[in-house]
């Protein structure tokens, strides 16, 4: 297992975390406000984005019938094959403590949720997933209408949101997101391949 919280690292990835500690302190600590404080660790529930689920579900069956069915099928696919290679193999190859975990940062770091997970830090399951789903959803319906942009927005501020409770640093989420980004990509390109594209028209 690779172990990122270890002394000995190479003066180019000491950088890169040094970086990734200050912008943490910033989005917990000075960044904040008590909007955000009662607002952002809603917004990561996924219970709240059961709506958007529904309204996808209705919209593509409704609009595209059984080519609909299996958009939803690779969707809910693509949101499976995210959490498997970022909860299920990076995590368990890569450990890093959560900032709420982490013995280091007792006194520096605000936890703004009841529960803060005990599994590694590195990637975020949250950013890869979501991501995963948003540019799934981007180019597979990028021509029902300008709305799909707001899926990335979507996804950000629920990433945004896993650093500012405390229970991620900004690179694990930019590396889930990445992570992410490639397997919806991966993932879209499958279904265009397999049923082509979906239009309203």
């Amino acid at each position: 297992m690779i172990l990122l919280d270890i002394p000995e690292r190479p003066v180019f990835f000491q950088h890169i975390l040094n970086f990734d500690y200050w912008l943490f302190h910033k989005i917990n600590q000075q960044w904040s406000n008590s909007y955000f404080d009662n607002i952002l660790p809603f917004l990561r529930q996924s219970e709240l984005w059961i709506p958007l689920y529904l309204f996808l579900l209705v919209f593509s069956t409704i609009n595209f019938g059984i080519k609909g069915l299996w958009w939803i099928v690779t969707f809910a696919m693509t949101a499976v094959v995210g959490d498997l290679f970022s909860s299920h193999l990076i995590k368990e190859f890569v450990f890093r403590f959560r900032p709420c975990q982490d013995p280091s940062m007792t006194d520096q770091v605000r936890v703004l949720v009841n529960y803060c997970p005990t599994s590694s830090s590195f990637t975020s399951s949250h950013a890869c997933n979501h991501f995963a789903l948003a540019v799934f959803i981007f180019f597979t319906l990028r021509q029902t209408g300008k709305w799909v942009w707001l899926a990335f927005l979507w996804a950000f501020c629920i990433s945004y949101a896993q650093v500012y409770v405390g229970v991620h640093y900004p690179l694990d989420v930019l590396c889930g997101a990445l992570l992410g980004c490639t397997i919806g990509y991966g993932m879209q390109a499958f279904f265009r391949y397999q049923f082509g594209s979906l239009s309203l028209k």
